[in-house]
């Protein structure tokens, strides 16, 4: 089986580089890293550690987070498990990194990106591999010219791996895996999800690197467009509100959280996607007509690159 020493460097490399970026793109704040390790010792069932870093109070960004870990245990927690039942009982080691962007402007999107790469053996013989990862995006005040940036850049970069047929197929995972379904609604505007991609170790590994590196591409130019739009109070009541969706979505669905949580992981960097504030209101309803009811036309899945 590969090395995972190349994917563990490429990860660390990818933090780095997204981080200058964001600390470019603030000009204000810049991320503070927090590196843990489990102890001798520890109690808890996971070993390894990461670098966990946040940026907080920024011109631009709220609060940004961003984490690289590398860990392993000896047996699979249950929500991994019930996945793929035929690993249960092998060991693990899993490495990725994974961000979340709370930008203080509601005109600016909310983000999440996350790459991954997860191998289990038996008996000291790998029995399984894959990759996984995708970006998403959580507009309050969508823009069509920041959604179509946002699939172009996604397409674009499936091109050497597929292309369209790659891109319909991980985007339309994208829109199924991040949805309330409480809520009967998507997260935001989608991207690109994929996980258990294990057909061609160099190529899915290649693919692995395309959207990490091709997020940056895809956010980016949102942030120039739309980090200085005027807002106010409406505005930002409005952004809260809607945080309080994706706090419920990490808390009830999400598979990375749930898999941290349960086999032990480190909860501050596993709860570390939460929003810095947020609030919820019984029975909010959007006035007719409004720019916040306008966002719910755009919480279903589309074809956002339709001529």
């Amino acid at each position: 089986m590969n090395d995972i020493t190349p994917v563990r460097d490429y990860l660390t490399d990818l933090q780095d580089r997204i981080c200058a970026a964001i600390e470019a793109a603030d000009g204000s704040a810049r991320f503070r890293e927090d590196a843990w390790a489990r102890p001798p010792g520890d109690a808890s069932p996971i070993r390894g550690g990461g670098r966990t870093r946040v940026l907080r109070d920024g011109a631009v960004f709220e609060q940004a987070g961003i984490g690289f870990s590398d860990v392993s245990g000896d047996r699979l927690p249950p929500s991994a498990s019930a996945h793929r039942p035929e690993l249960a009982g092998a060991s693990w080691r899993a490495v990725g990194v994974s961000l979340v962007f709370h930008p203080r402007n509601p005109h600016l999107p909310t983000t999440h990106a996350n790459v991954r790469h997860f191998r289990a053996e038996c008996d000291g013989e790998t029995v399984a591999w894959w990759f996984g990862g995708g970006f998403d995006l959580t507009p309050f005040y969508p823009v069509d010219e920041d959604v179509r940036h946002w699939h172009r850049t996604a397409r674009d970069l499936c091109e050497p791996f597929g292309g369209q047929a790659r891109y319909d197929a991980h985007k339309r995972w994208c829109d199924e895996y991040f949805f309330l379904k409480h809520r009967n609604e998507t997260r935001g505007v989608g991207g690109l999800f994929f996980d258990d991609l294990s057909e061609d170790f160099e190529r899915d590994f290649g693919y692995l690197r395309a959207v990490g590196d091709g997020f940056l591409d895809a956010y980016l130019p949102i942030v120039a467009s739309r980090k200085d739009v005027p807002y106010g109070d409406r505005e930002r009541a409005f952004q809260l509100y809607r945080r309080g969706r994706y706090v419920e979505f990490n808390l009830v669905y999400d598979r990375g959280t749930l898999f941290g949580l349960q086999s032990g992981g480190r909860a501050e960097s596993i709860l570390m996607s939460l929003p810095p504030l947020v609030r919820w209101e019984y029975g909010y309803a959007p006035e007719e007509g409004s720019d916040e009811q306008r966002l719910l036309d755009y919480l279903k899945p589309r074809d956002w690159l339709a001529e």
